[in-house]
């Protein structure tokens, strides 16, 4: 693709709204041309977040004062719940990437079960693709409207679906343990966010509830060829972003922990953002901190049969905005690396 694009941002008072404003001023061929948020309207970014004031960026508006004729990409970083009307409303010339969970569900009836109201826009449902990069590349530059996966999703499906897909797991008996930081609630102000309530502390939340696991087993049964069900329990950190995601597993007969690892050493040689570690090394967040990397570990488990795979994620980059710039340049033709190349920040 020659030329900018010309970019519109929907929720940009948020933090992956931020972050989709910090990483796209850097890529070379993007031009930020509207951003939204409602009751910020007619104030300068710089007003929400200092760290972008200066730059020559578009007021807040609303998001009925958006002119769409001259947008050729929409990120919609909206609530849950609030974006399947919006992206059913916009022009067809308009690619998506919503990184809501509105449109990552392919059963609408799954949705409504797990979100507790009827999807809003079922027959563009049927068009969306769930867009985990490395593994649907090919659909993801053949999409008008992008399903960007969640955080705990991405750092679970990564280390998975490969492992399923060589049948070197035995696939009903997968535990995953995840922790977040506290930016992975959103920017919305509540008491469970609050310092207090989290620091010097760990907790799990959302406990055989939380809507990121029938998102986690859609991915994981396509890749098995078959239904699958986990257990997936999510922990709060005291620290603002990352996630840890521990993996167990029992590994199919005759299958090695070394196996694993081989596996997906060779199925991910070639992604420029997804790094397996040496055998028996475990990766840490603070190692990929605003990047969009994804590292992973393989380690042997004591007990006999089963292993352990740890993966860590930056969720408001690789899990959110950065995976979402990625799946965009892919559905342009860009080279996917394109202004996605920061490192990590450490310490």
């Amino acid at each position: 693709m020659s030329g900018k694009v010309n970019i519109a941002i929907l929720g940009a008072s948020g933090y992956t709204g931020a972050e989709l404003v910090r990483m796209l001023w850097t890529h070379p061929q993007a031009r930020i041309v509207a951003m939204t948020a409602d009751r910020r309207a007619g104030q300068p970014i710089g007003a929400v977040f200092p760290q972008l004031g200066g730059l020559d960026l578009p007021d807040l508006v609303t998001i009925n004062d958006v002119d769409w004729s001259g947008v050729d990409v929409c990120f919609c970083a909206l609530p849950h719940g609030t974006t399947q009307e919006v992206i059913a409303g916009l022009p067809t010339h308009v690619k998506v990437v919503d990184l809501s969970a509105d449109f990552r569900l392919a059963d609408p009836e799954t949705y409504a079960q797990w979100y507790g109201h009827p999807h809003q826009a079922v027959e563009l449902q049927k068009e969306a693709v769930y867009g985990l990069t490395e593994i649907a590349r090919e659909q993801v530059a053949a999409a008008r409207v992008v399903a960007n996966p969640g955080c705990y999703p991405t750092a679970a499906q990564l280390p998975l679906i490969p492992l399923l897909d060589q049948k070197l797991l035995q696939d009903q008996d997968i535990i995953i343990d995840a922790k977040s930081g506290v930016s992975g609630a959103g920017r919305a102000a509540r008491e469970g966010s609050l310092f207090c309530e989290v620091t010097e502390g760990i907790h799990a939340y959302s406990v055989a509830s939380h809507r990121h696991a029938p998102e986690i087993e859609q991915g994981l049964s396509l890749a098995a060829g078959h239904p699958v069900m986990v257990n997936f329990t999510p922990h709060l950190m005291p620290m603002s972003r990352g996630i840890l995601a521990s993996i167990y597993v029992r590994m199919a007969e005759g299958v090695t922990a070394e196996d694993l690892h081989t596996a997906l050493t060779s199925r991910y040689a070639d992604e420029p953002f997804v790094r397996v570690l040496p055998f028996k090394t475990a990766p840490q967040t603070r190692h990929v901190r605003g990047s969009n990397f994804v590292q992973i570990g393989v380690f042997p488990d004591r007990v006999p049969g089963r292993a352990i795979v740890l993966s860590a994620i930056d969720n408001l980059v690789k899990g959110a905005s950065g995976q979402a710039i990625q799946n965009m340049n892919v559905m342009l033709g860009l080279p996917e690396t394109m202004g996605l190349q920061n490192l990590a920040l450490f310490p």
